[in-house]
């Protein structure tokens, strides 16, 4: 089964207008709350200009990029983890991908609307993040439980369990994600099997307006400053100039993109971070 980023935020952030971007697609991206309801897949290539010269030296009968899938997952809001909105929904969906990508919107625009009546990425990235941790709260308190009664038999698998979730328990406890902690080589294979939602690598995107593509706003550096606690890295892509790229000829696209002053396109970038945040390399054959 091929591996997958799962694309989540708060509604109307500009997922699905990424997705449409990324994947060349044209789902549904809506000015309301749920435009997505079941998950949008797409298969992307990964861009390499390796791959390019190679195939420019070598001219092979064909080329094959590497590939991997992103999901378009229905945009979340507060007390998701008690099945709000479309919260049951949404955890089911993310639980089935192996990294989150978290589009976080970054910039204002009064004719498209917040679900928070503003702007705030850190109250939007706070909102998700809560909603993880609940779940994987509910999740370890069920498990550590049983685990306790089960190492006060002195059971040496049941102590290092019970030991693993009760660390898990309280960094959960105290709002932080499972992903910035270390366990013994010993505890690891019981927190593996629990599949944790913040146990998941997660890549941060900050979707900013045109004026912004380049260099980032004040919105990105908030973004930036959280996902340094988390070890977890931030790109910059303002969704609707890519979806506008994707559209393009290669000419065209080029044009555009130096009328912009952009070296790279951030969906480029994005894919890349995002196919290293899923721990693959490419081989050449």
């Amino acid at each position: 089964m091929a591996l997958q980023c799962g694309i989540v935020g708060l509604p109307n952030v500009g997922k699905s207008t990424l997705f449409n971007a990324i994947t060349k697609s044209q789902v549904e991206a809506a000015n309301y709350p749920f435009a997505t309801i079941d998950p949008n897949v797409g298969v992307v290539e990964v861009p390499d200009n390796r791959l390019g010269k190679l195939t420019e030296i070598y001219v092979p009968k064909k080329t094959i990029h590497t590939t991997f899938e992103f999901t378009d997952i229905a945009g979340i809001v507060k007390g998701a983890s008690k099945g709000e909105g479309l919260g049951n929904k949404f955890l089911a969906n993310i639980r089935e991908v192996d990294a989150i990508i978290h589009v976080v919107r970054s910039f204002d625009d009064g004719n498209i609307t917040h679900v928070s009546g503003k702007v705030d990425p850190a109250d939007d990235i706070e909102t998700i993040n809560l909603e993880l941790i609940l779940a994987d709260l509910e999740t370890v308190t069920k498990r550590y439980e049983k685990a306790a009664k089960m190492a006060k038999s002195k059971d040496h698998d049941a102590v290092v369990e019970a030991t693993a979730l009760k660390k898990v328990k309280d960094v959960l406890e105290a709002g932080k994600s499972a992903r910035t902690m270390t366990f013994t080589e010993e505890e690891q294979p019981f927190i593996d099997r629990m599949f944790l939602l913040t146990a998941k690598p997660i890549l941060y995107v900050a979707n900013v307006d045109e004026e912004s593509a380049s260099t980032g706003n004040d919105y990105v550096e908030v973004i930036r400053e959280i996902a340094s606690q988390e070890n977890a890295e931030v790109v910059i892509v303002s969704a609707q100039i890519e979806e506008e790229l994707a559209s393009l000829d290669d000419e065209d696209r080029a044009m555009f993109m130096e009328d912009l002053g952009m070296e790279e396109s951030g969906l480029d970038r994005l894919i890349q971070k995002a196919y290293t945040l899923l721990g693959l390399e490419t081989y050449f054959t």
